[in-house]
């Protein structure tokens, strides 16, 4: 079991497959995902990673935080959040995570906090039918209608679906499809829509009700795996840079010797 990521909701748009065909995304962001501590069988009972995302003042952290930041050598992050891993997919603190963490077309599993919809009634919060729209009904025709027994048990049951307080909950999405990563910005689309409001934080993992595609980097993808080749096309433009150099110097050094030619046509 690898550890997941948290990213951060841009939005939404779409991309165009080779066939023409567009496809709805929902594009995530990583924002310096960093792995802040450690969990271990020795120390706490069980295995995980703690990941730190985004950037957080150093007013706006608390002195316990401060001094939990500082021991992992990182800077104050603004989402922190724990993924229970294998002991085999410990990843090292401070290590950062990239986009290359997942591979197109695989599913994973987005947790996010849906939006808040406010108080609603019955029939938008769960979908209830409502009473008849014409006869016998006054000024109730959206109501969610009786809600007791009789006198035994005389009582609502917890839990009776009523109106209420709708959304600002966390909600899980599954099997939602990676349709492209791009490394270099550190952007994740996500086929269709992934729960939350723009800016707002979202828990991404391997979805648990599919197996793991071929090809996934283990323990992660990480930002140090990534840099080598995007690294390696300056050096290879390097000589082309040094044979401009040595044109421009010799005919910087050929001019001196055309002077006297031309002060002897000014005579």
């Amino acid at each position: 079991m690898r550890s997941g990521l948290i990213v951060q909701k841009l939005g939404m748009t779409r991309v165009f497959t080779a066939a023409g065909n567009h496809v709805p995304v929902t594009v995530l962001k990583l924002d310096t995902c960093q792995v802040v501590a450690q969990r271990t069988e020795e120390k706490d009972g069980y295995t995980a990673v703690q990941l730190g995302s985004g950037f957080a003042k150093v007013k706006r952290t608390s002195r316990a935080m401060r001094g939990h930041f500082a021991k992992a050598k990182v800077e104050p992050k603004r989402r922190v959040a724990e993924f229970r891993v294998t002991p085999d997919n410990l990843i090292d603190v401070g290590a950062e995570l990239a986009a290359s963490h997942f591979i197109e077309g695989q599913k994973v599993d987005a947790t996010g906090i849906s939006i808040g919809k406010g108080f609603a009634g019955a029939m938008k919060r769960h979908n209830f039918g409502g009473l008849r729209a014409s006869h016998g009904v006054s000024i109730s025709h959206r109501s969610h209608g009786s809600t007791g027994q009789c006198q035994d048990p005389g009582k609502v049951f917890k839990g009776k679906k009523m109106a209420g307080h709708m959304g600002d909950v966390r909600v899980t999405t599954q099997n939602l499809e990676v349709v492209k990563t791009d490394i270099a910005r550190g952007l994740v689309m996500i086929k269709g829509a992934v729960p939350g409001s723009k800016g707002g934080w979202v828990l991404l993992r391997d979805a648990v009700k599919r197996p793991l595609p071929d090809g996934l980097p283990y323990p992660a993808g990480l930002v140090e795996a990534a840099a080598p080749a995007v690294e390696e096309a300056p050096a290879e433009e390097a000589p082309a840079e040094e044979v401009v150099e040595e044109v421009v110097e010799e005919a910087v050094a050929e001019a001196p010797a055309e002077t006297p030619a031309e002060e002897k046509d000014g005579e």
